[in-house]
């Protein structure tokens, strides 16, 4: 096995060429963005309403610029809430058929391996021309949802406008700052009334979340761990936290997912709908429910196992997140599907929705940029721009897409973690098993957020059980990490 140091960039770049991506933009995608910056791309029609003078904020990752929605919510004085959720309009600088959208057709995703980022669209486009950037005017598309004081959604609409984002704030120093653990960051301090608007946003968020969470929602802890590099050399995985700031970004966005999806259904216009199916191995979370003294009905329900991760995340939040690891994996993957007009297909399980798209991140989905045609040529009263074949065959490539940009990277933080662990062999860990199939068993280490493969003594284990198991090799290049049951 090789255990000496790589060049994780370089590493990154084969995984991607390896997995079928292009992730070097070819010459006709970088003229076409150079032509770009020397114009103003279109839309600023009467149709378009000026929306700058609102106290429009963003919330992303700490060093994140591909930014693609920011919010606003307002009190109406007939009691309830208006929620607008600004879209970037990608497709104004990237018109159906050009060589950047080919490109982004083909790509269709944003790759994130922590150690470097491969965009869906040139850094010029995502990062600047249309992210919604401090202090910068600019075109999106808003959607409008009246909201009771219930939360629940009493009407919306899609139109679009020119905007400007007066904060751009980060989940890490904006969560804590909710939560009451770090005092305001200075860019809601600068910004007179933003204060007073983050707390409305955290309020109707946390209504929001009480009504999904009323329907069956379910709530997951996660343990996601990214490689820390600096100066080129790989430090440490940092576990990210969940905070508050991202349960307003999640809330906003859902909602808004929600209701462009049914705000095409009822134009009856042909949409991409983002499904997560019933899961096939149900008698499985049902025996791993049961090992807690719950019991789950033998038919798949998304309330009652909503309610079962509630009960365990009170009872036991510190071994939350590798119970909910073990439900995620049993549930499966989402995928992409189209729906046409007057038809029906199952829905979200997990957020226990019928109707759900994606339309949110257009910088980084190439789902979400063809949401974004739909819904414009539907809030414009034009025929839709893409036949049903053509739509299905979109669907089918992003959902194959995502499912690659997925393993890409989960091998670079193998990878990380592989040459972390390069100088541990021999030594035992507990685990959690995340994975039983033919294809082999894998484990989740419960001090170290790293994942790896039993190589010995799987019999009679299966996904939830907690085991102990010894290092046995790495190999940092393949982000091998092989263990033995203790």
């Amino acid at each position: 096995m090789t255990n000496t140091p790589i060049n994780l960039r370089a590493r990154a770049h084969q995984a991607m060429l390896k997995a079928g991506f292009r992730p070097d933009f070819p010459a006709d995608v970088l003229y076409e963005v150079q032509l770009l910056k020397q114009a103003s791309p279109k839309g600023n029609g009467p149709q378009v309403r000026d929306l700058r003078s609102l106290l429009w904020s963003s919330i992303d990752n700490d060093n994140s610029r591909d930014l693609d929605q920011v919010e606003y919510v307002e009190r109406l004085p007939a009691g309830g809430t208006r929620l607008l959720v600004g879209i970037a309009d990608v497709d104004a600088s990237v018109p159906r058929g050009s060589a950047t959208d080919r490109q982004a057709a083909a790509e269709t995703t944003s790759v994130y391996t922590g150690v470097t980022t491969f965009p869906m669209l040139p850094g010029e486009l995502s990062t600047d021309l249309t992210s919604l950037l401090e202090e910068q005017d600019r075109l999106a598309l808003i959607i409008e949802l009246h909201l009771l004081e219930s939360s629940e959604v009493d009407g919306y609409d899609v139109y679009p406008a020119r905007l400007r984002n007066r904060a751009k704030l980060a989940y890490s120093s904006t969560g804590a700052w909710l939560e009451g653990r770090a005092s305001m960051p200075l860019t809601v301090a600068s910004v007179p009334g933003m204060e007073a608007q983050l707390h409305l946003q955290q309020q109707t968020s946390e209504t929001l979340r009480g009504l999904r969470k009323q329907h069956g929602a379910l709530t997951f802890g996660s343990v996601e761990a990214m490689p820390v590099v600096e100066n080129g050399e790989l430090k440490d995985l940092a576990v990210h936290q969940h905070n508050a700031a991202e349960d307003i970004i999640e809330s906003f966005m859902v909602a808004a997912n929600v209701a462009m999806a049914q705000y095409l259904k009822e134009k009856r216009s042909l949409a991409i709908r983002r499904v997560v199916r019933t899961p096939r191995r149900w008698d499985r979370i049902r025996a791993i429910a049961a090992q807690f003294g719950a019991t789950l009905p033998a038919v798949p329900d998304p309330r009652a196992l909503s309610e079962f991760l509630d009960q365990r995340q009170t009872a036991d939040p510190v071994h939350f997140a590798d119970l909910s690891l073990s439900v995620v994996k049993l549930l499966g993957p989402g995928e992409y599907t189209v729906e046409p007009p007057g038809s029906e297909h199952e829905g979200h399980f997990g957020l226990a929705v019928q109707d759900y798209t994606h339309s949110t991140a257009p910088n980084r989905r190439y789902a979400d940029l063809v949401t974004q045609r739909l819904l414009k040529a539907t809030a414009a009263a034009l025929s839709g721009p893409y036949p049903e074949a053509e739509l299905s065959a979109i669907a089918a490539r992003c959902t194959e897409r995502e499912d690659a940009a997925r393993k890409v990277e989960r091998l670079m933080r193998k990878v990380a973690a592989a040459s972390l662990l390069s100088r541990r062999v021999g030594e035992p860990f507990d685990g959690i098993v995340t994975g039983a199939s033919p294809k082999g068993t894998y484990v989740r280490l419960l001090k170290f957020p790293a994942e790896g493969r039993v190589v010995r003594g799987t019999q009679g284990i299966d996904v939830g059980d907690k085991v102990q198991v010894r290092l046995v090799s790495v190999d940092v290049d393949q982000g091998f990490i092989d263990f033995e049951r203790g």
